[in-house]
C-alpha cells in the first residue's frame, strides 16, 4: 500500500506514474490528499477540544478543594458538552479514516523508473537470452499430444473428477512431476533459502497483506462458508509469516522458498496458446520470497534474477528475460522481469517465472517492520520469484527433449527421477 505522505510529497509525479501502470482513475490521488487534509483537520479540533476537557477536570478538582461547588458544577456542565463534541469528532475521524484507507488500497505500486513505456507483452524489453533452441526430429509433437501418447497427464479424467483445467498427472507423469518440485526445493535451499510447507488456504488478512484483495477479488477460489481462500501462489501465505511482526536487523535478510499448488479460476480463452499444460485452473510452483533492507532491495532483485537463470540453464533450456513494461505489471509490482522458455514443438515463448521487487507495498500492509540495534523501527521491502512454475517447464521439457523413440531428460534431473529418460 502506498503512504499517504508520498502522494501529499508530489501528487503530479505520482499520477504520472501511476499512469505508466495505465491505471484510470488517476483522481483518487487529489481524493486522498483532500480526504487526509479532512482527518487532520478533524484531529486538530479533536485535540484541541480534548486539552480543553483535560484543563477543565483539574481545574473543577481545584474548585471543589476551595468549596466553590456551584462554580464547579457549571464547569462539569462545560466539560460534558466537550465530551460530546469529542465523541462526535471521533466518529468522525473514524468514517474519514475508514474511507481514506478505501481509496488508498484502489492504488497499484508505482512503477520503478526503469519499467519500459508499453501496455501489452508484446511492449516488454528482452534484456536477456540464453541456451540453444533444438533441432527436434521431423514427427515431434506438442506436449498435449505427447501426455497423451505416453500416458503420462489425463486431462479427460481430471475434467470428469473436477472441470475442465485440472489435470490428472499419473505414473511416470506423476513421479516426473514430483522430481521437478524436489529439484527445485533442492537447489533453493542450497542457496541459502529455508523451506516451508505452507497452508494452501488463507484467510482475507492474508490476501489482502499481500495484494490479492482487493485487486484479484472474484479470480480467486473462495470457499464462502469459512471465508477462506485458496492461494494462488506460496506468495501469500510464506510473506505472511511476517505479517505483523519487527524483524531484528540482524535477521535480515528472511530468505524462504515453498513449494505448493496453485488455484486460478481465469485460464483464459480457447485456442492453442492454452492447450495442455500452457494453462490450467490448479498447478503446482516452487516459489522464493525475501524480506530485506529497502537500500538493498534492487540488487536483492538482480540476485534473484540470475539464480532463476541458473536453475533454468541447469535444464538446459532455452530462455529469455524480460522486463515488464507498465502494462503488463501486477497490481504489485515495482519492478518485474519475467521468465520464458521456448517451446520448439509449439514454436512459441512459454512464461515460466516472474521475479518482483514490491518494495514497502506488501511490508506497508501486512505492517511488517525491522528494528534496529538503537531500537529505532524501520522500513523493509519483500521480493519474490517463482522458481520455477511446473507447468510449462513440464510441456518445455517434454517437447524440446523429445526424440523418435522416448522423451530424455537433462542432466540435472536424472538422479531425482532415477533415469536419463522419462519414456
Amino acid at each position: 500500500m502506498l503512504q499517504v505522505q508520498v502522494l501529499r510529497n508530489n501528487p503530479e509525479l505520482v499520477k504520472a506514474k501511476l499512469a505508466v501502470k495505465h491505471f484510470k482513475q488517476l483522481e483518487l490521488v487529489d481524493e486522498i490528499v483532500v480526504l487526509d487534509d479532512e482527518r487532520k483537520k478533524i484531529q486538530t479540533e479533536y485535540d484541541t477540544i480534548q486539552s480543553k476537557v483535560n484543563t477543565a477536570s483539574k481545574e473543577i478538582g481545584k474548585l471543589m478543594g476551595q468549596g466553590k461547588k456551584e462554580e464547579a458544577e457549571q464547569m462539569k456542565a462545560e466539560v460534558a458538552a466537550y465530551k460530546t463534541q469529542v465523541s462526535a469528532l471521533n466518529e468522525q475521524t473514524i468514517a474519514t479514516e475508514t474511507l481514506l484507507h478505501d481509496k488508498l488500497i484502489l492504488l497499484p505500486n508505482l512503477p520503478a523508473d526503469i519499467v519500459p513505456i508499453g501496455k501489452t507483452p508484446e511492449e516488454n524489453l528482452n534484456v536477456k537470452e540464453g541456451g540453444i533452441i533444438p533441432t527436434l526430429h521431423a514427427k515431434a509433437v506438442p506436449h498435449w499430444d505427447l501426455i497423451k501418447q505416453y500416458d503420462l497427464v489425463d486431462f479427460e479424467t481430471g475434467a470428469k473428477i473436477t472441470g475442465s483445467g485440472f489435470p490428472l498427472y499419473k505414473g511416470k507423469g506423476a513421479k516426473f512431476q514430483r522430481a521437478l518440485v524436489q529439484y527445485f526445493l533442492d537447489f533453493n535451499t542450497a542457496a541459502g533459502y529455508t523451506e516451508y510447507l505452507p497452508p494452501f488456504l488463507v484467510n482475507k488478512d492474508s490476501a489482502y497483506g499481500t495484494g490479492q484483495l482487493p485487486d484479484k477479488d472474484g479470480q480467486m477460489y473462495h470457499a464462502t462458508e469459512d471465508d477462506l481462500y485458496l492461494i494462488p501462489t506460496a506468495e501469500v501465505p510464506v510473506t505472511n509469516i511476517f505479517r505483523d511482526v519487527i524483524l531484528k536487523e540482524e535477521e535480515l535478510p528472511v530468505k524462504m522458498t515453498a513449494y505448493s499448488p496453485c488455484f486460478r479460476r481465469e485460464a483464459g480463452s480457447f485456442g492453442k496458446d492454452v492447450r495442455g499444460l500452457n494453462r490450467v485452473h490448479q498447478f503446482e510452483k516452487v516459489e522464493i520470497i525475501q524480506i530485506v533492507e529497502p537500500e538493498k532491495s534492487y540488487e536483492v532483485l538482480d540476485q534473484m534474477v540470475t539464480h532463476v537463470e541458473a536453475l533454468l540453464q541447469s535444464l538446459e533450456l532455452p530462455y529469455r528475460i524480460l522486463r515488464l513494461c507498465g502494462g503488463d505489471m501486477s497490481f504489485t509490482s515495482a519492478l518485474t522481469y519475467d521468465f520464458e522458455v521456448y517451446s520448439t514443438a509449439q514454436e512459441r515463448w512459454l512464461e515460466v517465472s516472474s521475479v518482483s521487487n514490491f518494495e514497502g507495498f506488501q511490508t506497508n500492509r501486512m505492517k511488517c517492520r525491522s528494528k534496529d540495534g538503537n531500537n529505532k523501527t524501520k522500513p523493509v521491502h519483500s521480493l519474490n520469484g517463482s522458481s520455477l512454475a511446473l507447468p510449462r517447464i513440464y510441456a518445455a521439457l517434454v517437447e524440446n527433449n523429445q526424440v523418435e523413440d522416448g522423451i530424455l531428460l537433462p542432466k540435472a534431473l536424472h538422479s531425482y527421477f532415477g533415469s536419463d529418460r522419462l519414456v
